[in-house]
């Protein structure tokens, strides 16, 4: 893995010493499909309207791809996809790449954060013990403008022209 020289100058202003070098690593997290077939790992990685999957990445400063069979929303379109060139990772296991080009002195540690995230997200929970999941319908409920909370007064999220029976008129902003 190479590197980029970020500054010609040190601390101390003399030319040529490279303070801190920018580094470019990649990581590949397998996706656990095999043992649990049934588990929607791509759903729960991007959360809703990709909004989980930006966290993340927003958090740690890495950028995460997800790939392999599974990660085209569309099958068909997958399908279709699988032998065209810069999709040849159709044709392998679903996976995570992790990504980061950073200053060498934090690569290691945001790619370890990342990495701790990931193998959180990747790991099967019976629904009904899902915080997360939970926490990720809540916040597609609030995108949708459909949460009711549970408790009977009303919270100034929750109205009643916000439910199913009465739509909010769609706005450009």
């Amino acid at each position: 893995m190479g590197f980029l020289q970020t500054s010609t100058a040190g601390w101390n202003g003399a030319p040529g010493i490279i303070a801190n070098p920018v580094l470019k690593k990649v990581i590949r997290m397998d996706v656990p499909v095999g043992k649990f077939p049934n588990f929607n790992f791509v759903g729960r990685l991007l959360g809703p309207r990709g909004n989980s999957l930006r966290r993340v990445e927003a958090t740690t400063l890495c950028r995460v791809y997800i790939r392999g069979r599974g990660s085209v929303k569309d099958s068909v379109k997958e399908e279709k996809l699988r032998d065209k060139p810069g999709y040849e990772h159709l044709s392998e296991p679903l996976h995570v790449l992790l990504e980061a080009e950073l200053p060498a002195d934090i690569i290691d540690t945001r790619l370890r954060q990342a990495m701790n995230i990931l193998e959180d997200l990747l790991k099967p929970v019976d629904e009904s013990m899902d915080y997360y999941k939970k926490n990720q319908l809540r916040e597609l409920a609030i995108l949708n403008g459909t949460l009711r909370e549970e408790s009977p007064q009303m919270s100034p999220s929750v109205s009643p022209f916000n439910s199913t029976s009465m739509k909010r008129a769609k706005t450009g902003i």
